[in-house]
């Protein structure tokens, strides 16, 4: 490329810009760094009326949709469908009873407590499994009498269940009934009701205090290798030594 052909493209460069940032001076609307609040605004009324719309497919008539449509409730976080999602643990279908107590775990928010309260009596063990599971993560000691009495459930899964569920709340109310599961014919039970007394009446933090009342978070995990970085660097060493 010639001398003077490097020149003209150098200052229709540079003019560009000097054209560019003198616009933005005098004009300053002209600068898209952030979005305008009625872009913002607009953003927020199109999710609103998405999420309006997956709570009116809750009613669907395919019982595959409902399920689906209240796993994308609880993964968008939406607590504005909390009431509707209690409403449907009415549903006729059990898997989808069985997502809607997950769905309304996972959003811990306490209004959906009294249709997961209800769901400890639902007449399929997966139901009142999740729904002990869920009133654990939403930790409201309000629901402690009716885990005790839930603590009697004819099936083990349930009643391992309602027993974490009541550690996870902590509160002492639980520590007869969990004693008395301490005789349970189940050994898993019997294990889960020494944990849970221990948490309870520890006499201090447990050393790994669980989170509450959200779930628990996955481990960290090594993406080349698929174990715990700690791990990891423990085995590491142990070559180290060995050679």
């Amino acid at each position: 490329m010639s001398p003077f052909a490097v020149f003209v493209r150098t200052l229709l460069k540079s003019s560009a810009i000097f054209i560019g940032t003198a616009a933005i001076f005098l004009h300053p609307q002209l600068d898209f760094r952030s979005p305008a609040p009625m872009a913002v605004g607009a953003r927020q009324a199109a999710r609103e009326q998405m999420i309006d719309d997956l709570i009116a497919a809750l009613k669907d008539s395919d019982a595959g949709v409902r399920r689906q449509v209240a796993r994308t409730l609880a993964q968008l976080n939406s607590t504005k469908a909390v009431p509707a999602l209690a409403a449907a643990m009415k549903d006729a279908d059990p898997d989808m009873r069985a997502i809607l107590a997950s769905a309304l775990g996972e959003l811990g928010d306490v209004r959906g407590v009294p249709a997961l309260r209800d769901a400890l009596k639902d007449e399929v063990v997966s139901v009142r499994v999740r729904a002990a599971s869920a009133l654990g993560e939403i930790g409201d000691s309000g629901s402690v009498d009716a885990l005790i009495a839930a603590a009697k459930d004819k099936s083990p899964d349930v009643r391992r269940r309602v027993i974490s569920a009541l550690a996870d709340i902590g509160d002492a109310r639980a520590l007869e009934t969990l004693t008395q599961a301490l005789k349970d014919e189940d050994a898993s039970v019997r294990r889960s009701a020494a944990s849970a007394i221990a948490d309870i009446a520890g006499g201090g933090p447990h050393p790994h205090p669980r989170p509450h009342p959200r779930p628990r978070p996955r481990p960290t995990v090594d993406s080349n290798l698929n174990i715990n970085p700690d791990l990891h660097m423990h085995l590491h060493m142990q070559r180290v030594v060995v050679r």
